[in-house]
């Protein structure tokens, strides 16, 4: 004869045991969009800076070009 309580008892325990799982599987696949997201940021910025480099050449190309006009 098992007791009712013991027995609700390991029920608790086994759905608190599946939601640390759920939670850490959902934890990994977070940080791993994270770093994802992080990474595209990082190559976003690279593209910003070489595109601004270039048009603050091609500004400075068209200025002393109209200058020497």
């Amino acid at each position: 004869m098992e007791n009712p309580l013991l027995k609700q008892l390991e029920r608790k325990i086994d759905d608190l045991i599946q939601l640390c799982d759920q939670l850490n599987r959902e934890n990994r696949e977070l940080k791993a969009e994270a770093y994802n997201w992080q990474q595209e940021r990082e190559q976003l910025v690279q593209k910003t800076e070489l595109a601004r480099t270039r048009v603050e050449a091609m500004i400075a190309r068209l200025k002393a070009m109209e200058s020497e006009s």
